[in-house]
């Protein structure tokens, strides 16, 4: 796809990404944003985003995010949804809806495509790495578009230790750094650290967390009212799946919080046996093979029944395409 010819002539350009975004959703949302202000001068650009964590205050720029999802503007000529399908648009679904040209950006593979123009490549890290990809004219790449980049590839591949780590993964992350700014200091800062608030919280998670299935998952929740006690937003949360799969012999991982009465957020991880794509998009959620999430309603106990049942059906596949082999 070239990007600057499918928004060339546009006046005005609208960008979003999925509700509680991420580190690939903001960085590429704001990648692009600092991306498109140079390369499109003319064009008015808007970024619609949920408030993004205090981490992410070093990318710049990033206070003209339009948290609030007011604007001008009453039809977009282009709206970009990135690392989603428009139905996680939140609120800035409608503008998605009524713009005159919709472009689809993600790497999900359970995303089909849902723009006029649509760029879905699941064997990609991140959208971080796909934006990159698109931006053909490298002179205007300066060191702040390589930063907000750079963020979004990090938290997406878990510091390149992911499988969706691919030699052009690197070869980008490379080309990135080269723009000079602090790599490791802007890693550390963005993804290591964490909070009195999010280490507590944490460590609330694993001391409670249940081995099941012989071993092979473990589960833990936060409710609401253990949030209310820490004082803890959504993104305090981030982190805790990944810390639970790496426990010794685990093949996934399962983390809930509580949304509201009978509703969890949960987030799926696999060490590479269960497919964890599959598992969520059973109950209408979606993701990567090892990385996926979906919101199900039930008591916890309601919900890890149900997951279990689709985990067992894909440890079960796993072990039938070994004996074929």
């Amino acid at each position: 796809m070239d990007l600057l010819k499918e928004v060339s002539g546009a006046s005005t350009i609208g960008i979003g990404g999925h509700i509680r975004p991420d580190g690939d959703c903001i960085g590429s949302a704001m990648g692009l944003y600092l991306y498109l202000s140079k390369t499109c001068p003319e064009a008015d650009i808007e970024v619609f985003l949920e408030k993004p964590a205090d981490i992410f205050q070093c990318i710049s720029k990033i206070d003209e995010i339009h948290t609030d999802f007011e604007t001008k503007v009453a039809q977009f000529d282009v709206f970009i949804a990135l690392d989603t399908t428009k139905d996680r648009l939140g609120k800035a679904e409608d503008y998605f809806d009524r713009a005159k040209k919709r472009i689809n950006i993600d790497h999900h593979i359970s995303n089909n495509g849902c723009g006029d123009v649509n760029y879905i490549m699941p064997k990609a890290s991140s959208t971080c790495e796909l934006i990159y990809d698109l931006m053909w004219d490298k002179d205007q790449l300066d060191e702040e578009i390589a930063k907000a980049i750079y963020i979004g590839m990090v938290h997406d591949t878990g510091v390149f230790q992911y499988s969706n780590t691919a030699p052009s993964t690197l070869r980008a992350a490379a080309e990135l750094i080269s723009y000079g700014f602090d790599f490791p200091r802007l890693i550390d800062e963005t993804f290591y650290e964490k909070t009195y608030v999010q280490n507590q919280i944490l460590g609330r998670a694993l001391l409670e967390s249940i081995l099941f299935m012989d071993g092979k998952c473990v589960v833990s929740m936060v409710d609401k009212k253990t949030m209310s006690f820490y004082q803890a937003e959504p993104h305090d949360l981030e982190g805790i799946v990944n810390q639970l799969r790496n426990t010794k012999g685990v093949e996934c991982a399962i983390f809930m919080y509580q949304l509201d009465t009978l509703e969890y957020k949960v987030s799926l991880r696999s060490n590479g046996r269960v497919n964890v794509e599959k598992v969520a998009s059973f109950f209408g959620g979606g993701g990567h093979e090892r990385a996926a999430g979906v919101i199900m309603q039930g008591t916890f106990h309601d919900i890890v029944n149900n997951l279990s049942a689709q985990i067992a059906v894909q440890l079960k596949e796993t072990v039938q395409k070994k004996e074929k082999i």
